[in-house]
């Protein structure tokens, strides 16, 4: 009989290991974005799409792209972006949470 192996082991790939490296290099990158968009503002070059922050955003880089926006007062004076990074930041949590404890 012939056994066929899965080319992809899910329980490897979404490692508690591996989800915490890709929070901490989407996050990473959520603040350099927003720095990088912070000097190309101060510039007057161009900017950095406000769709590409919220899907960094909501990709998972919620933290990384709130303390870019306080860090470099960058976007502070934008209710979309001082109300909607936290909340799609939050709704990830409660849903991480939901899928650890009852999924």
């Amino acid at each position: 009989m012939i056994q066929q192996t899965t080319p992809f082991n899910f329980e490897e790939i979404f490692s508690l290991r591996n989800i915490l490296i890709y929070l901490l290099v989407v996050n990473l990158f959520g603040f350099f974005i927003m720095w990088l968009d912070k000097k190309k503002a101060e510039k007057g070059a161009w900017r950095i799409p406000e769709k590409t922050l919220f899907v960094i955003t909501a990709l998972g880089g919620g933290i990384g792209t709130i303390a870019g926006m306080y860090t470099f007062r960058h976007k502070t004076q934008k209710l979309n972006f001082v109300i909607g990074f936290p909340f799609i930041t939050i709704l990830e949590i409660i849903a991480a949470i939901y899928w650890i404890f009852f999924n």
